[in-house]
């Protein structure tokens, strides 16, 4: 298996000199391709609530940070505000903020609680497409937006019913402003991520299990075993970035209104072994 250190020999700086701004990229799949693209040329805004370590890592690859809270409309414009006081452009939103937010059964479905998670999962993607397409439709340049979905928005039973609602909401959402604003030459594409083992995959199997101390190894370990068509083999915080890599890049320049999905095959078939295989 490719390591993370292994492709950064091989980075053919696809986005030089293009400005990003990544909402939840302070860690997890955010953090993993803010440092692609920096890797890659781009000069890269973090925006995140996590404020000690968004700063860490946006020190350590030339960026900048700032406190965002992607429910309120205002924060995301400021992060957008940022990349353009700061390069006179933005080129890629990354909205990638999200929650996992109440669980259960749909008859006890809180709904203050479904509200929440909505004002991040949903409206806080809103928010990115709306205001990155108005930079980027005054800049004239064209743009790439990108926003994280999920496995959970194609396949039921992999996540509550609030979570999966938010996802999959997000697709349909990518693919009607893609069609408004291609003719802007704004592309708008989608990313489902299954089994990377982010800080809220953990925290759900410590739950399922009941086993608080549960690492992230061996999440991925479980993930890897039943998880995917490629058993051995679990999606990692890497896989995500490098899809959103080539998505961001030129490579993709004919590419919009998508979902990649980065599952090992896992929505596509049973992992179960067929007996017409054997």
């Amino acid at each position: 298996m490719e390591l993370p250190d292994e492709r950064q020999k091989f980075s053919t700086k696809r986005l030089m000199g293009k400005v990003a701004v990544i909402t939840g990229g302070a860690r997890g799949i955010g953090a993993a391709t803010a440092k692609v693209f920096a890797q890659n040329g781009a000069h890269i805004v973090i925006a995140d609530i996590l404020d000690e370590l968004g700063t860490k890592l946006a020190d350590s690859i030339g960026g900048r940070y700032i406190h965002c809270d992607v429910s309120n409309e205002t924060d995301v414009e400021s992060a957008i505000q940022l990349a353009l006081s700061w390069k006179g452009q933005l080129d890629i939103m990354f909205n990638n903020a999200g929650i996992s937010g109440p669980e259960g059964s749909i008859t006890n479905l809180d709904m203050k609680q479904l509200n929440s998670l909505l004002s991040i999962n949903l409206n806080g993607t809103v928010h990115g497409i709306k205001h990155a397409a108005r930079a980027m439709i005054k800049g004239g340049r064209g743009g790439c937006i990108l926003c994280t979905s999920s496995s959970a928005a194609l396949m039921s039973g992999l996540a509550s019913h609030a979570y999966s609602l938010s996802k999959e909401a997000i697709i349909g959402l990518v693919r009607t402003t893609a069609c408004e604003l291609g003719v802007h030459g704004i592309r708008v594409n989608c990313i489902s991520p299954h089994g990377v083992p982010s800080e809220m995959l953990v925290t759900a199997y410590r739950k399922l299990l009941k086993k608080v101390d549960m690492k992230a190894e061996e999440v991925s370990e479980m993930v890897a075993e039943k998880g995917s068509l490629l058993r051995g083999r679990c999606g990692s915080f890497e896989d995500v970035a490098q899809a959103a890599l080539f998505l961001a890049s030129e490579d993709a320049g004919f590419i919009t209104a998508h979902n990649l999905v980065i599952d090992g095959g896992y929505t596509s078939a049973s992992t179960t072994k067929s007996f017409i295989y054997q």
